[in-house]
């Protein structure tokens, strides 16, 4: 599903953020990329999300090359991947239900289709008794859940997280990597930057480590 192959990344100024990746998962595979704060993990999944593309090497997902993916094809790729942020992104002036909406609309999804989607979503986060309420309403892990409904709303083979779980006290935290390995469980494959090596050890899946752009575990 996810294959780096001898993947760097150097940015303009001469810095390089990756060197010589090499890291293969499968799909419906689960794993934890950590490393210290500049070590490359947010570089890595901007690659896979072709926010960023690869200064030397190849990166294929699920067998596309994604050097040869045309920039008129990049929408419809990133269709196929779902994104947590740390810092979920979303609109105060928007209800729950209009939040986990937005990828399908900007897709030009029919309205029938949204609403079934949109409430799936919501029923496997548990807030389908919440659609209507504004997110400032609900508690921080809500707001985080909600995040991770409109991740999944398109039904993405990927889900990718960059630090989900910064905001979150433990008992949240464990909640929130439920779901995560209930959407592994179908067959989704996840990768989970953080920081928290007590989650990442709790959780007993396989973990990458970045070190100043290299991998020092998680080779293939």
């Amino acid at each position: 599903m996810i294959e780096f192959d001898g993947v760097s990344k150097r940015y303009e100024e001469g810095f390089e953020a990756l060197s010589g990746i090499n890291l293969a998962m499968a799909a419906g595979e689960m794993a934890f990329l950590t490393g210290h704060s500049g070590a490359g993990k947010s570089t890595l999944l901007k690659l896979i999300m072709l926010m960023e593309r690869p200064s030397r090497g190849q990166l294929l997902i699920n067998g596309k090359n994604l050097n040869r993916l045309h920039r008129s094809q990049i929408p419809y790729y990133r269709r196929r991947i779902g994104v947590v942020f740390q810092h979920h992104q979303l609109l105060f002036d928007r209800s729950v239900f209009d939040n986990v909406a937005l990828p399908l609309q900007v897709s030009g999804y029919q309205s029938q289709e949204i609403g079934r989607r949109v409430r799936a979503s919501l029923d496997k986060v548990g807030l389908l008794d919440k659609e209507k309420l504004n997110p400032l309403q609900l508690s921080g892990g809500e707001q985080q859940r909600v995040g991770i409904a409109r991740a999944v709303v398109h039904k993405p083979r990927i889900l990718l997280a960059d630090e989900p779980t910064g905001n979150l006290d433990p008992e949240l935290s464990s909640e929130i990597m439920r779901l995560f390995r209930d959407f592994r469980d179908v067959g989704v494959t996840v990768l989970i930057a953080t920081h928290d090596i007590d989650l990442v050890e709790r959780m007993g899946e396989r973990v990458v480590n970045l070190n100043h752009g290299q991998l020092t575990a998680g080779l293939e």
